[in-house]
């Protein structure tokens, strides 16, 4: 094959593509072309160099979906096979510790997250080399942009049952980005059908009404009164931005004894209100990543084509656009949902009809 491009990050603030070799798979390892890619919040933040997690020379990128473009030796018990459908878990762990870290593979010391360590070249390019054991399989039938919102799918169900008990049969989410969007489909598959965000962008709170939530503007006066207006507080709240100002609202919005849960990554630093989490007897819970049984139920929820996930993808950018569209995210552009950068083909053209989840708790 000939060179491909890859978004290298040559200086905080500033993408550019260059032409790299086609990399080859080793052994036990899968050669994908990259069909899309997610922007994350960390990668924006990486750009500019906000949270000291990606250094220049790296490419990033963890959010994707892709095809099989080659398979490495010993990968015939994989089942792939070239021009198959397929995403990825970034979370790698050592084989030696694989049976050690069953089901809390997030807990291993020693994993490695494609995307955010330098040494691996990552998603935002033509190519990439992954694990097999880490590659997971879609079908045809599915449009193939939605497996590029598999990862933080994966992300919001992980957070989700970290937090939620059986009982709990409504929910606040505090923060209504990409990773909110996305709790709000994860606690229906877990059976919630009561959720309220609190949002402080006019789109993201239409988004979220097509998601099936309800919807609150913190900005509009006390939060106490907004949460009084929405039913009073809350037994669970998740935090999808993790800055002091949005843990506060989250704490401000929870019941005695309620449990908030972590997930966002706003910043690295938190100021907490003590006595709202001592005299009140309120848990703050951190989630991080995900399981890779947490990875396998988001892909087989992508892979139902739930008409929401639609609404989920905002826009499309080639990749020469990708340094000005880092840019602008990096300095305060909101697009209401996700924005993918495109490698190869076309995006599908997907039908935006809200639907609704039968889920059960598990």
């Amino acid at each position: 094959m000939a060179g491909v491009r890859a978004l290298v990050l040559h200086d905080f603030g500033e993408l550019r593509i260059e032409e790299r070799r086609t990399p080859a798979p080793g052994p036990g390892e899968v050669l994908i072309r990259i069909c899309a890619t997610g922007i994350c919040g960390s990668d924006v933040h990486g750009y500019t160099g906000e949270n000291g997690r990606r250094v220049p020379g790296q490419v990033m990128g963890h959010e994707a979906v892709g095809r099989v473009a080659g398979l490495g030796p010993r990968t015939e018990a994989l089942g792939l096979s070239v021009g198959e459908p397929v995403t990825f878990n970034p979370v790698v762990l050592p084989a030696e510790q694989a049976a050690v870290f069953a089901g809390r593979e997030q807990h291993c010391p020693d994993k490695t997250v494609i995307g955010v360590v330098p040494e691996i070249p990552a998603a935002f390019a033509d190519y990439l080399v992954v694990p097999g054991s880490n590659v997971v399989a879609l079908p045809q039938s599915m449009p193939i942009a939605y497996g590029a919102l598999i990862e933080p799918l994966a992300v919001a169900l992980h957070a989700v049952r970290r937090v939620l008990t059986p009982t709990v049969d409504r929910v606040l989410v505090v923060g209504g980005g990409p990773i909110g969007q996305s709790i709000v489909l994860a606690l229906g598959v877990e059976g919630v059908d009561q959720v309220v965000v609190s949002e402080v962008d006019p789109a993201r709170r239409m988004l979220l009404q097509r998601l099936g939530a309800s919807v609150i503007d913190p900005t509009a006066g006390p939060i106490a009164d907004a949460i009084a207006s929405a039913g009073g507080p809350f037994e669970v709240v998740i935090d999808a931005v993790g800055v002091t100002a949005s843990v506060r609202d989250a704490l401000a919005a929870a019941t005695l004894g309620g449990r908030i849960c972590l997930v966002g990554m706003g910043s690295p630093a938190l100021e907490l209100p003590g006595f709202k989490i001592s005299t009140e007897e309120r848990t703050i819970i951190g989630s991080f990543t995900y399981s890779a049984q947490d990875f396998r139920d988001a892909a087989e929820f992508a892979a139902s084509s739930d008409p929401r996930l639609a609404h989920l993808i905002s826009r499309h950018v080639e990749p020469e656009e990708a340094d000005a569209t880092f840019r602008a995210l990096g300095a305060g552009d909101v697009t209401a949902g996700k924005v993918l950068v495109w490698f190869d083909g076309r995006p599908d053209e997907a039908v935006s009809t809200p639907s609704s989840i039968a889920g059960s708790r598990s």
